[in-house]
């Protein structure tokens, strides 16, 4: 059985992640959400999935792995999560939040040959992008991130000296970086929605529908690592690995067209991506100690650290 510290904790993440993506969806409706407030929002968020990912993710993952061989496996792992979103964007076109409906916005952003052909704006990846394409590739992004949040919790539940102290900030960093990026994709779903005949309470039921993936997929992943891999280190720590790659191809993805197309705003979007990272450090002095050797496997009913 689970530890119940670990079911507190996620049904408390799940409860402000479900909040936070049905009201993510009614966004449009309380603020005006133009281009340069897509883009600043955007940096930050980047900036610290950017910084969990590296700060966080792979260090915690090559602790929790703890093997002579433990780098090579996490360079493995990442590169593999890395390779698996670049394909599943590539693919399934699903990862666009930005905003350029009004002429500042479009003259903002730089097109090299012709602006009609190159101008990248929500309305014209809907048309190309079916509803099918953007629910399962949001589905299994999200699926991903229920992974990669389990992944944290259970790896700092192995770690912890204390576990006496700090035992609600298990998986912070992570739960974080998703809290602030999944209402970005509840305003996708939100924007396709609003091209078509869906009514108010099927848009309701379609976001609650779409926030319950996540923590499910959480709750499913710790019940593998506790049942199935025994809290084994070595696949805890590949899990880890493998989500700091999502989370490096997801940021970048955002942050490169910036680089490339928006001439606009460049030092405020700048700041933005600096305090992401900032956040992400600054959540490292959050954390408890950390055992960094023989992380041997815990069970259900006791939790064991090698000193």
């Amino acid at each position: 059985m689970l530890d119940p510290q670990l079911l507190y904790i996620l049904a408390a993440y799940s409860a402000v992640l479900i909040t936070a993506i049905l009201l993510g969806g009614q966004l449009p409706h309380w603020v005006t959400l133009t281009h340069t407030r897509m883009q600043l929002v955007m940096s930050f968020v980047s900036g610290l999935m950017l910084g969990i990912a590296i700060f966080h993710l792979l260090p915690h993952a090559i602790y929790t792995i703890d093997s002579t061989n433990g780098v090579e496996i996490v360079a493995r792992w990442t590169m593999g999560g890395l390779l698996l979103m670049f394909l599943l964007l590539r693919v399934f076109h699903f990862h666009h939040h930005d905003i350029a409906e009004d002429a500042h916005d479009a003259q903002c952003v730089e097109h090299p040959h012709d602006s009609r052909s190159n101008a990248i704006n929500s309305t014209a990846v809907g048309i190309k992008t079916s509803w099918l394409g953007i629910a399962l590739g949001l589905t299994i992004h999200t699926m991903i991130d229920g992974v990669a949040l389990a992944a944290s919790m259970q790896a700092d539940f192995m770690l912890k000296n204390d576990l006496s102290h700090s035992t609600l900030l298990l998986g912070l960093g992570v739960f974080l970086a998703i809290l602030f990026h999944k209402p970005l994709d509840a305003l996708t779903i939100s924007a396709m929605m609003s091209r078509g005949n869906v009514t108010t309470f099927q848009k309701r039921i379609i976001l609650l529908g779409f926030a319950l993936i996540c923590p499910l997929s959480a709750l499913v992943v710790l019940w593998g690592f506790d049942f199935v891999a025994h809290g084994d280190g070595l696949f805890v720590g590949s899990a880890l690995a493998f989500s700091a790659g999502i989370f490096l191809c997801i940021s970048l993805s955002d942050l490169l067209p910036e680089v490339h197309f928006h001439s606009h705003d460049r030092l405020s979007m700048t700041v933005a991506l600096l305090l992401g990272v900032g956040l992400s450090l600054l959540l490292i002095n959050l954390e408890s100690d950390y055992t960094h050797v023989s992380v041997e496997p815990v069970t259900s009913s006791s939790h064991h650290v090698s000193h």
